[in-house]
């Protein structure tokens, strides 16, 4: 008789929820019983076979396979593994326990030990839990008796008579070996499930198996260190041994830790309550504006209170099974009584990792939730316009601050934000905007809940103001509020294109990246041998470039990035009707043999080359930006000199005939002119020496999971 109560836990198979009915041993070292085993993979079969249909999950009334499972099912039939058998090359089978797929190798189900030990174990706890139901004979005509005895080289059970007929003396049956009647018959050897007329005489340390000398030899073993069984039966048996003792010895310790943890619960239970009347209390002097929020908090604390429970509920069973003859010691003990060694060195590995485990857990206790709900004070002193937001504070929770570096506006809007501090960041984020309007008195706050640290915002009008705030949430507990930060989208919508290669595009001078999005002007040797038949002066011209695609009407805006280091870089725009003369007739402006200035400041000069370009643009260069010389414009060239903007951006209006350059970092005009629109108009670029354009990129979903990533 043992003591069978408290040990069921580690009975149980993990697929049908049972008891373990011929359990194999897995190589991840978990028990399955036998029949799960085959129905999982045939599962596996069906959905294969089938397309994964749900009529194909429920093939078997004894297991059920969860979604979990299936998703693992089409991860493994798209990796292109074959299964035409349950026994394929390389089978993968999903772990019910530690839920990985595991390799059972070319034998598949075949290779698997059967773990004898456990198989007694179970049908010692059946015949307890059963109060030693007879076992019949297997051999008597109806009515059949009970047996008496078994017979461990038969396989089967027999009354007296039966058990005379079948055995009779002075033949090989006679000297069978019998024991009192059961349904547990093992074999007295156990054999090599690779090598099946080897017995097992060796364990593998790398693999944690028992192995034959053929496994040793030339199997998948040659290269393993091994041992002799009864080496590895005796250390095992010792360490598991000396570690049941001590847990067995320090009773008194788990069983104070179990009281102790039942006055956690009820303190816990206590302190809950507590907080529910103190959270009720405030709420009810709020009226009926603070009823959604009442049930809100009190939905939180009593979410809080069941987690804790319940985690401290599992910290007490863990620790009952510590106890001796009760769960995992229990079960431990069970083991002990094993003589085989083989039997016992296949079963007590991954328990006696199991029984460290829980002495270490032993050694440093600590409770698993806390008992008090000091996070949960309800702070009624806010005014009444912020009543709306009122929620549980936690100091330890960091405030987001949005990073304006990291922010962009263009197409749409990529707000991103980060948390400064060490402490857990939040679970989840809430981002609020408003459009900027001075005619309206209340502010309306959009809000969208974020799981990261960006968020991509599409609904923004154009040239508009927003505010925007971010707020972290860890479960009902939230951070206050981020520094409210101002963005202006752009003027107008965006307009997407790409740098033409084909119309005047110079590929001696300039370099255009795979996807067109970027240009670079390089010298090169054609200068160097060009300047080589030069005695004075340097014939240097601008190499133009236009956008693949034209505006016809509307308002339209564009941005792109001048690298620090370039020298001269024009933007602006062409009519479809002088691109010709643009690549064809371009002014020589560095030759020192034209001369602009006729030496006196009339400012005819300026007018006169002004007209006679071909396209309107603006200079810059040398991280400057160079507003043109119009009558409007100051006279002090100095104070039409600006610093250059990181991103700069365009924006044409047809219907209006007029062209704008903006600092696309703060969406703020530069510079504004007049330009005929008569025909298409299409976006122009011009590069000298060392310079380099990089076109701004739309925003999409992806900068803002590579912003998260960041």
């Amino acid at each position: 008789k043992i003591a069978i109560k408290g040990i069921e836990r580690e009975l149980i198979c993990p697929a049908c929820k049972e008891l373990f009915t011929h359990p194999l041993i897995l190589p991840c070292q978990h028990n399955i019983c036998h029949k799960c085993v085959k129905e999982i993979l045939f599962a596996f079969e069906d959905s294969f076979a089938d397309g994964g249909s749900e009529s194909s999950n429920q093939s078997s009334p004894r297991i059920r396979i969860a979604a979990s499972s299936m998703d693992r099912i089409d991860r493994i039939n798209r990796s292109g593994r074959k299964r035409n058998s349950l026994t394929p090359r390389s089978t993968l089978f999903p772990c019910p326990s530690c839920q990985r797929d595991i390799d059972l190798g070319e034998r598949g189900i075949n290779g698997l030990f059967r773990n004898f030990t456990l198989e007694t174990i179970v049908e010692r706890y059946r015949q307890a839990a059963r109060a030693a139901i007879a076992i019949m004979c297997d051999f008597c005509k109806p009515p059949p008796q009970e047996s008496t005895k078994s017979c461990m080289d038969c396989s089967a059970s027999y009354c007296n008579e039966c058990f005379k007929i079948h055995h009779p003396w002075g033949t090989v049956k006679a000297q069978h070996e019998y024991v009192g009647p059961t349904t547990n018959f093992r074999p007295k050897i156990l054999m090599c499930p690779e090598h099946e007329m080897e017995r097992v005489n060796m364990y593998c340390e790398i693999c944690r198996r028992p192995v034959c000398h053929l496994c040793k030899l030339g199997g998948g073993h040659a290269n393993h260190r091994v041992t002799t069984m009864s080496t590895a039966y005796k250390t095992l048996k010792e360490k598991l041994s000396k570690d049941i003792e001590y847990l067995i010895s320090k009773e008194s310790q788990v069983k104070a830790h179990i009281t102790q943890l039942d006055l956690l619960l009820k303190e816990t239970e206590c302190n809950s309550e507590r907080a529910k009347q103190e959270a009720s209390q405030s709420f009810e002097k709020l009226y009926c504006v603070l009823e959604e929020k009442k049930s809100a908090a009190l939905r939180a604390i009593e979410t809080s209170k069941n987690i804790r429970l319940e985690k401290l509920q599992t910290q007490v069973e863990e620790y009952q099974g510590l106890l001796e003859n009760n769960g995992l010691v229990g079960y431990a003990q069970e083991v002990l009584k094993e003589t085989d060694p083989s039997c016992f060195v296949q079963t007590a590995k991954q328990l006696h990792v199991r029984i460290q485990k829980a002495t270490e857990s032993l050694k440093s206790f600590r409770p698993a939730a806390e008992t008090t709900f000091e996070d949960f004070v309800v702070d009624t002193a806010k005014q009444e316009d912020i009543l709306g937001d009122l929620s549980f504070h936690s100091n330890g929770l960091e405030i987001p601050e949005i990073n304006e570096e990291q922010s962009r506006m263009y197409n749409k809007a990529l707000i991103s934000w980060e948390c400064s501090g060490k402490t857990d960041s939040a679970d989840i984020y809430v981002l609020e905007y408003h459009k900027l309007n001075k005619e309206e008195e209340s502010v309306t706050w959009q809000k969208t809940e974020v799981c990261g640290k960006s968020k991509v915002l599409s609904d923004l009008d154009d040239d508009s103001s927003y505010a925007f705030r971010v707020r972290g949430y860890k479960g009902s507990i939230c951070s206050p509020w981020s520094r409210e930060v101002i963005m202006r989208t752009p003027p107008a919508p965006v307009f997407s294109f790409l740098f033409d290669d084909k119309c005047g595009y110079n590929n001696e001078h300039l370099q255009l990246n795979p996807r067109r999005t970027s240009v670079e002007s390089r010298a090169g040797f054609p200068l160097l041998l060009g300047s080589e038949r030069l005695q004075v002066g340097c014939f240097t011209t601008l190499d133009y470039i236009i956008g693949d695609t034209g505006i016809a009407k509307g308002k339209h805006f564009w941005a792109f990035n001048v690298e620090a280091y370039s020298y001269l870089v024009k933007v602006g725009v062409v009519p479809s009707s002088k691109i010709q003369k643009l690549f064809h007739n371009t002014p020589d402006v560095i030759s020192p043999r034209y001369e602009q200035d006729s030496g006196h400041d009339s400012g005819s000069e300026d007018t006169f080359f002004d007209s006679s370009q071909p396209c309107t643009l603006v200079t810059l260069g040398m991280k400057k930006f160079f507003i043109p010389a119009t009558p409007a414009a100051p006279k002090d060239p100095a104070s039409r000199i600006l610093p250059l903007p990181s991103c700069l951006g365009v924006c044409l209006d047809c219907d209006r005939g007029r062209v704008g350059f903006y600092d696309a970092g703060r969406m703020k005009c530069l510079y504004e002119c007049e330009v005929d629109c008569s025909g298409l108009m299409y976006p122009a670029f011009a590069l000298m020496g060392g310079a380099a354009v990089h076109l701004e990129e739309a925003v999409t979903a992806k900068d803002r999971e590579y912003h998260d990533d960041i």
